[in-house]
C-alpha cells in the first residue's frame, strides 16, 4: 500500500499490531463465535463497493427501513434511528412462523410509534373452543414507542429508548436503550434490552401499562441482553444488514410459537439481509435469519398529509358581459364561482364588507385570502377598508378586517404573511350577520362518500369490517338549523360475533346493528347557536346514531384565543330497534344518561390538541377519556384511553377494563387535487365492550369551533396568498 492509495482515516489504524490482532483474533474465540465472526467477515467481503468515501453524514438517513415488526430497525433488532417527521410506514412481513401486518409512523420529532398484528402460521387460536373455529390463526396485537434522546453529533452517537408491547398480554415485550453511530456507508448499532430481547418472558399486565425499566431498573439491568447489528448502505437504493440478535425463542414461553416451533435453541443468532429502494416510497428487504428460514418484508413509506395530486384552484376570471352589473352582483357572482354561498356584500363609501359561508377551502385563512383577490381584482380604488365574516348557516365564525393598501403590499410580497396579519384585525366573537339581503343561499346540501369500518379480534374472526357508502342531506330552513338524514349502504359486510351482548350492553351488541346491509344512520334535527362573548350551543333531536335516538345537547366557550375551550354536554337517549330502522327497542326501554365536563387544550405551536370528557358515560359508569390529537397537514391522527369505575358492570369482560383506540381523520383534498373542506374518518376500537362509551355526536360545538380562533388562524396562514 502506498501513501496516495491508503486514506488518512485508515491509516492510524492499519498498522502491524492491528493486523496481527486482527489476523488471531478468531482463533481465540470459542468455535461457534469463531464461525459467526469469520461468516461476518466474509459477508463485508461481499460488498462490491469502495469502504471509504470522503463525505460524512451524521443523520438518520439513509438508515431508516424497518424491522421485522415494522419499527426502524434491522430484521429482529430496533436501531436508534427514527423515521422522518410527519412521515409513516406501512408494511408485511414473513419469518416463519411470524407473519407481521405493521404500522409506524412519526408524529413528532425523534418520535416513533408502531402498530402490528403478529400472527402465528399455523397455530391455531383457541382449538378445544368452538366460538374460536372460525378465527384461524393465533393473533396477538402490540404497540410500541420510541424516542430518540439524543441526535448523533460529530463524535457521538443517537441514543434511543423503546418500549414494546408494555399493555395487555405482552407476548412480545421489551424495554431497550440503543445507541446506532455511523461511519458511512456504515451505520453500527449496539443495544440492551430485556423482555423479547432478554434472558427471560415478561408476565402480562391485563389492563396496566408496565415498563420495568422505570419501575424495577435493577430488574430490568439484570434480565437484559446485549444485541448489536451493521448495516451497509452504499446508496439510498441499497443496503445490507448484519446483526446479532439475543432472542432466546425456546424459552420465550408466553409466544404461542414456542411449543411447536422453538423447543429446542435456534441454529444461529446471526441474521443477515439486503434491502431495495426501487421508488423513493417502497423497500423490498429479504432476510436469512436464526440459520434456517429465509425472510421478506415489503414495506412503503409517505409524508403524512402530502397531497397525491397537486391542489389547484382556477382563480377566478370576470366575463367581459357581467362587468356592467352592480358592483354587489359582480362580487356576488365572483364569491360563487369560488367556493361560497350565502353572501351578503354591503359597501359605505371607503368600505366594502362582505359575509359568505366558504364551502370549499380547507383553511379558513385561504378562503379569506381568496375573497380578498377578488376584492382587488373587482372593488375600484376608492374603496380602502376592507371586511370580510365567514359564516357556517347564517351563523358568523370569525371577522377579518384589513386596508386595501396593505393587502396590496403583501399580495406583491412586500409584506410578509406575518407581518400582513400583525396590520390586520381577526374577531372570532363576532355574532351579528350584515343587515342586507342573502345572495345564493344554501338550504339544501348533500354528499356521499365511501365508508369503511374495521373491527378486530372476535372470536368468530379476526377482521370484520363493512365497507359500502354513506350518504347525507341536509335542509337548512333557518339561522344554525339543519335537518339531516343519512342512508348507508354496505355491499361488502362480514360483521358478525359468536360473543353475546354483556351484561348491560351499551355497545357490545352493536353488530346487531352493524351486521345489516342497509340501514338509516341518523334522521335528526340539530340547531347550533352563536350568543354574547363567543358562547356557542347545540341541542339535536332524533335518531342521532345507528344505535340510539333521543336528545343531545351542549354547550362550550373559548378562551385564550382559542388555546383552551371549555364545555359541558349530555344526552337522553334510547336504543333503537336493530331490525326496524324507524322503530325504538322493544327489549331494552331503560333511557341512557350521559352528563360531561368537556376540556380542549390546544398547542398550536406543535398543531397539538388534548380533550378531557369527564362525567357519566352511557353505561352509568363514571370517570374520565382523554384523546390526544395532532394535526399534520390536515390529516388528524388520534388515540384515547378511557378510566372509569366499572364496579357497576356484572361480566368480568367489563370489570377492569379501559376503552382504547386510535382514530384517522382524511382530508378528501389530498386525493382531489382541489381545495375541498370534506373529511373521512377511520377508527379502531375494540366494539365488545361497555365502558367508557358515548353516543356518536352529528358535530360537537369543539369540532364546530375547530381552527376557527385566533390561534390555529395564524396559523394556517401559509396557504392564505
Amino acid at each position: 500500500m502506498t501513501d496516495s492509495i491508503v486514506p488518512r482515516f485508515f491509516r492510524t489504524f492499519i498498522s502491524l499490531p492491528f493486523l496481527t490482532f486482527f489476523l488471531t483474533f478468531p482463533a481465540r474465540l470459542a468455535r461457534p463465535a469463531c464461525l459467526a465472526f469469520l461468516a461476518s467477515l466474509a459477508f463485508l467481503a461481499l460488498l462490491p463497493v469502495p469502504l471509504v468515501t470522503r463525505y460524512v453524514f451524521a443523520g438518520d438517513e439513509p438508515f431508516l427501513g424497518p424491522a421485522n415488526w415494522g419499527g426502524t430497525g434491522l430484521m429482529e433488532i430496533p436501531t436508534a434511528r427514527v423515521m422522518k417527521k410527519h412521515s409513516y410506514r406501512i408494511g408485511v412481513s414473513q419469518v416463519d412462523p411470524y407473519r407481521y401486518y405493521y404500522g409506524a409512523i412519526s408524529p413528532l420529532k425523534g418520535l416513533e410509534m408502531d402498530g402490528r398484528v403478529t400472527e402465528i402460521l399455523g397455530v391455531k387460536a383457541s382449538p378445544e373452543s368452538p366460538k374460536w373455529r372460525g378465527y384461524g390463526n393465533d393473533k396477538d396485537k402490540a404497540l410500541g414507542i420510541k424516542y430518540q434522546f439524543l441526535e448523533e453529533g460529530k463524535w457521538t452517537p443517537s441514543l434511543a429508548l423503546g418500549i414494546m408491547d408494555p399493555q395487555g398480554t405482552r407476548k412480545y415485550p421489551s424495554q431497550y436503550i440503543v445507541a446506532s453511530k455511523q461511519i458511512y456507508p456504515f451505520d453500527f448499532t449496539v443495544g440492551f434490552g430485556n423482555g423479547r430481547f432478554g434472558k427471560r418472558p415478561l408476565p402480562s399486565s391485563d389492563e396496566a401499562i408496565k415498563a420495568e425499566i422505570f419501575s424495577d431498573p435493577k430488574g430490568w439491568l439484570k434480565d437484559s441482553q446485549i444485541f448489536w447489528g451493521v448495516q451497509f448502505s452504499p446508496s439510498e437504493k441499497y443496503s445490507l444488514m448484519m446483526e446479532y440478535s439475543p432472542i432466546k425463542f425456546h424459552k420465550q414461553t408466553s409466544d404461542s410459537a414456542q411449543s411447536r416451533y422453538f423447543q429446542k435453541p435456534v441454529r444461529s443468532n446471526f441474521n443477515f439481509g439486503a434491502r431495495w429502494k426501487p421508488f423513493r416510497w417502497a423497500e423490498i428487504d429479504a432476510s436469512y435469519q436464526r440459520g434456517e428460514e429465509f425472510g421478506i418484508n415489503l414495506s412503503t413509506v409517505f409524508e403524512i398529509g402530502r397531497p397525491l395530486i397537486p391542489i389547484y384552484d382556477h382563480p377566478y376570471k370576470e366575463q367581459v358581459v357581467d362587468r356592467g352589473n352592480p358592483l354587489e352582483k359582480r362580487l356576488a357572482k365572483a364569491l360563487l364561482a369560488s367556493g361560497f354561498s350565502d353572501i351578503r356584500v354591503k359597501i359605505d363609501t371607503g368600505d366594502i364588507r362582505i359575509e359568505a359561508q366558504n364551502n370549499k377551502y380547507f383553511y379558513a385563512a385561504r378562503a379569506v385570502g381568496i375573497i380578498l383577490k377578488l376584492v382587488m381584482d373587482l372593488v375600484p380604488p376608492n374603496v380602502e377598508n376592507i371586511h370580510i365574516t365567514l359564516s357556517d348557516k347564517g351563523i358568523p365564525l370569525i371577522a377579518f378586517s384589513t386596508t386595501r393598501m396593505d393587502t396590496a403590499d403583501w399580495l406583491a410580497e412586500k409584506l410578509t404573511t406575518q407581518e400582513f396579519l400583525y396590520l390586520s384585525r381577526f374577531d372570532s366573537a363576532v355574532t351579528e350577520s350584515l343587515d342586507v339581503p342573502v345572495q345564493s343561499p344554501q338550504r339544501f346540501t348533500y354528499g356521499i362518500r365511501p365508508s369503511l369500518e374495521s373491527f378486530l379480534n372476535d372470536p368468530s374472526g379476526f377482521y370484520k369490517y363493512r365497507f359500502g357508502i354513506a350518504t347525507w342531506a341536509g335542509y337548512h330552513p333557518w339561522k344554525g338549523a339543519s335537518f339531516v338524514v343519512g342512508p348507508e349502504w354496505y355491499p361488502l359486510n362480514n360483521v358478525s360475533s359468536s360473543n353475546e351482548p354483556l351484561s348491560d350492553p351499551v355497545r357490545s351488541d352493536a353488530v346487531l346493528y352493524k351486521k345489516n346491509k342497509v340501514t338509516l344512520g341518523t334522521l335528526m334535527f340539530n340547531q347550533v347557536a352563536k350568543m354574547e362573548r363567543e358562547v356557542y350551543g347545540r341541542l339535536a333531536a332524533g335518531y342521532l346514531e345507528i344505535q340510539y335516538a333521543g336528545l343531545d345537547g351542549e354547550v362550550a366557550k373559548p378562551f385564550f384565543g382559542g388555546r383552551v375551550i371549555v364545555g359541558v354536554s349530555g344526552s337522553a337517549v334510547r336504543k333503537r330497534d336493530p331490525d326496524n330502522v324507524f322503530r325504538l327497542s322493544d327489549v331494552y326501554t331503560d333511557v341512557y344518561k350521559t352528563a360531561f365536563l368537556n376540556t380542549r387544550i390546544n398547542i398550536p405551536e406543535h398543531n397539538i390538541a388534548v380533550d378531557i370528557k369527564a362525567g357519566r358515560f352511557l353505561a352509568g359508569d363514571k370517570g374520565a377519556r382523554i384523546t390526544v390529537s395532532k394535526f399534520i397537514n390536515g390529516v388528524i391522527l388520534s388515540a384515547w384511553y378511557g378510566v372509569t369505575d366499572t364496579s357497576g358492570f356484572k361480566d368480568h369482560y367489563n370489570r377492569g377494563y379501559h376503552d382504547k383506540g386510535i382514530a384517522l381523520i382524511l382530508p378528501l383534498r389530498l386525493f382531489k387535487g382541489t381545495d375541498s373542506k370534506t373529511n373521512y374518518r377511520y377508527a379502531i376500537s375494540p366494539w365488545t365492550r361497555d365502558v367508557a362509551q358515548d353516543i356518536d355526536h352529528y358535530e360537537t360545538l369543539f369540532d364546530y369551533i375547530g381552527r376557527n380562533v385566533q390561534a390555529f388562524f395564524e396559523r394556517d396562514a401559509k396557504p392564505m396568498r
